[in-house]
């Protein structure tokens, strides 16, 4: 028999069936579980969680002086045991909460402690890891949003603290990895790499872990629309007729209609999926909003997602160069906010991870790591010669050590030089 009570009601031996609020004030990883931890009980009334939803034929009731609040009717319905037996799903009233202070995320287990940076080539095989098992995730996850169903915010959560966690050891190598994605999985992938884009622009901003965490499910979230969208114009091989522009147009606004019908997705979430394609201008959509109009979390999301986009090859397109695209982007004047694209190429570069770049001496490199420091003196690797026009060995240098004796003098388009294995070098450990 399941029964919804206060928090403050919650005592050990009880089995915990959900919590009601926003899933970011919930202080476990996951629910439907006995209470048996001290610590455990400790964290749930912490939280700011008002009510839970107790199974009392799992565990222990609460006390006959303190009767539970009484469950809504539309509550009890969905809570009743199917005729399969099947453990019953609750479906818990939605309650928006706004507290003064958002209540902040605990664990009762240990927090991973701040990660130090580490070279890309020290992180590149964890986040080659991370890539696989996330394909896999949003691939479902974004299959039962096609097939109508029900979208769990709380089960990307793990996820996003993965990403995160790459990101505050190396942010380049999760980034650049999530841009080598096929024509196939883009859609998939976009949303990882924007997740991680957004977490890392998140920490360069000065959010807090909580904030990053929120922007990181957002980044992850914002697209969801496009699974609501034709599969034949999704995945087109040409141009699109105004026609089926105004269909993929449609798709924020679908994805915000999915999220918010899911229940428990956060507002962050919600509103980036709303709200990624409006520009500073007012000539974005689907609200045209204009300037302050625009959430931060928005601001943030347009130029995650654009950068991502352009720097991908996609079924129409293919991908530019990520230092073209940075000096692109920059041009186009009144899409995004100045502030938030200025912290953007902090966190990615003037020559982001996979630039191709002519040096004084005369030689090509592919860049390979950025020094926070000095954006304009990344750690590159030397393979080729613009005067004899070879090969030559290759060679990694850190531009901002006075022992490397070179600078970069120009970014260069791996098309015009006919190089297509740039990914391959900047890869190897």
């Amino acid at each position: 028999m399941l029964k919804r009570i206060p928090t403050e009601q919650v005592e050990l031996g009880m089995y915990l069936q959900s919590m009601e609020g926003s899933w970011l004030s919930h202080p476990f990883w996951k629910t439907k579980f006995v209470l048996r931890d001290a610590a455990d009980l400790a964290a749930l009334k912490n939280s700011g969680v008002p009510a839970v939803w107790i199974d009392v034929s799992k565990g222990g009731d609460v006390a006959a002086e303190a009767p539970p609040a009484s469950a809504p009717a539309e509550a009890v319905a969905a809570a009743a045991p199917s005729e399969s037996n099947a453990a019953p799903q609750v479906a818990a009233p939605q309650i928006e909460l706004k507290p003064p202070v958002p209540p902040k995320f605990t664990l009762p287990i240990e927090r991973p402690k701040p990660q130090t940076k580490v070279s890309l080539s020290a992180e590149i095989e964890h986040a080659t890891q991370l890539m696989n098992r996330s394909r896999e995730q949003v691939m479902a996850l974004f299959g039962e949003a096609r097939m109508g169903n029900s979208v769990s915010a709380e089960q990307c959560l793990p996820l996003v603290e993965e990403i995160a966690n790459s990101v505050s050891r190396n942010p380049s190598a999760l980034i650049s990895l999530a841009r080598l994605k096929t024509k196939d999985d883009y859609t998939y992938m976009h949303s990882v790499a924007v997740c991680a884009l957004m977490v890392s622009l998140g920490r360069q901003l000065g959010m807090d872990e909580q904030e990053m965490r929120e922007a990181g499910m957002a980044g992850l979230l914002h697209d969801i629309g496009k699974m609501a969208m034709p599969l034949e114009i999704l995945n087109k091989a040409g141009q699109l007729t105004d026609a089926e522009f105004n269909v993929i147009r449609s798709h924020p606004v679908r994805g915000y209609q999915i999220l918010k019908d899911s229940g428990g997705v956060p507002d962050a979430a919600l509103d980036v999926c709303l709200h990624h394609h409006e520009k500073m201008d007012g000539t974005g959509y689907p609200k045209r909003l204009k300037g302050e109009q625009i959430s931060l979390l928005a601001r943030m999301g347009a130029v995650c997602d654009v950068y991502d986009a352009v720097t991908s090859t996609r079924p129409y397109k293919t991908a530019w160069d990520p230092a073209g695209s940075i000096q692109r982007m920059a041009q186009w004047t009144g899409q995004f906010d100045p502030v938030v694209f200025k912290a953007f190429v902090m966190c990615v570069g003037i020559y982001p991870v996979g630039s191709l770049v002519k040096l004084e001496s005369g030689r090509l490199a592919v860049v390979v790591d950025l020094n926070q420091q000095n954006l304009a003196a990344p750690v590159v690797r030397v393979f080729f010669s613009t005067r004899s026009k070879l090969p030559i060995s290759v060679q990694t240098l850190d531009l901002s050590e006075a022992s490397a004796g070179d600078r970069v003098i120009s970014r260069e388009s791996p098309q015009d030089w006919g190089f297509t294995h740039l990914d391959d070098i900047w890869r190897k450990s």
